[in-house]
């Protein structure tokens, strides 16, 4: 296993690196700069801001300052539009918000999600397997930019129980969870039953009926492991999505999360604020995606080799 592991690193590293030049070179080598949004500065004024954040210097020379940053001390630079704040600094405000509400989600979506196809699984062809079915289609059919101003009609304007937006105690966060989670517990629930169907039809598990094992002993023990494994495959990816696609519930619900730092950064070509975000974003995708890796080999020792 440990093997797999450093197999897995090395190939995770360099492909960190090549996403920072690759993001660098598309940022930097779009039209226009940070600078030129508002009127033409003077030739001079310009020559001296490029000059204060390095931006005079060769494409070449600059992404190798830039890496060398991140490599040594974990400097993203500083904010081109924010003046007065670093990456880092607007990292360390908003990932925590972003992580707190897609950590929630990503349990909620998990924990119902293979509840119902678990269930619907076990009970298939039956009234409770096509409920299970009905509510993971309904629940797909509803994205987070549909079912959010959805939320906030029901629960804010008309029972007013729940704050619309802001991010303070625990009523905050019940909203952004439950429109970032409903069309990935709806896939999760879909592949958990697919998966559960086809090992619940399989010939260790009528060996095992067949021995007279009960059935509850049948499904956590013989059918539950191997049908977990499309599942994991999915998880990794869709923790990730979870982040990233939080820039709508981040500019729906003004929680503060770095959606919204990443959407005003595009806007403002604040080329700092958004590469710091996607190296954030992808690296977290390689994390994840070497998690369910491992946890795959973990699984079925076959990967392994």
């Amino acid at each position: 296993m440990l093997r797999f592991i450093l197999r897995r690193l090395l190939v995770a590293i360099p492909t960190i690196l090549v996403l920072i030049v690759v993001s660098f070179l598309i940022m930097h080598l779009a039209p226009g700069n940070p600078f030129s949004r508002d009127k033409a500065l003077p030739p001079e004024v310009m020559a001296n801001i490029q000059a204060k954040y390095g931006l005079d210097k060769p494409l070449f020379v600059q992404i190798v300052d830039y890496l060398w940053s991140i490599l040594t001390r974990f400097d993203f630079g500083p904010s081109f539009v924010y003046t007065d704040q670093t990456v880092n600094s607007i990292i360390a405000q908003g990932f925590p918000i972003t992580l707190t509400y897609g950590a929630v989600s990503f349990v909620v979506a998990v924990a119902i999600g293979m509840t119902l196809g678990i269930v619907a699984a076990i009970r298939h062809n039956t009234l409770l397997d096509n409920l299970c079915v009905g509510i993971a289609v309904g629940a797909h059919l509803l994205p987070s930019f549909v079912i959010a101003p959805i939320l906030v009609l029901i629960f804010t304007l008309w029972l007013r129980w729940l704050p619309g937006g802001g991010w303070g105690g625990p009523s905050y966060i019940i909203m952004p969870v439950i429109a970032l989670s409903t069309a990935y517990f709806a896939s999760i629930a879909r592949i958990t039953r697919s998966s559960m169907l086809e090992v619940l039809n399989s010939n260790h598990i009528r060996t095992a009926r067949a021995k007279g094992l009960p059935e509850r002993r049948v499904i956590l023990k013989h059918a539950l492991k191997p049908a977990l494994l499309p599942v994991i495959s999915y998880l990794g990816p869709a923790f990730v999505s979870m982040i990233t696609g939080s820039v709508v519930i981040d500019m729906f619900f003004s929680t503060g999360g770095i959606g919204r730092f990443f959407v005003d950064a595009a806007l403002n070509r604040d080329y700092a604020v958004m590469m710091g975000i996607t190296i954030l974003l992808g690296s977290l995708t390689i994390l994840f995606n070497l998690l369910v890796d491992i946890l795959y080999a973990w699984i079925d020792p076959k990967i392994r080799y």
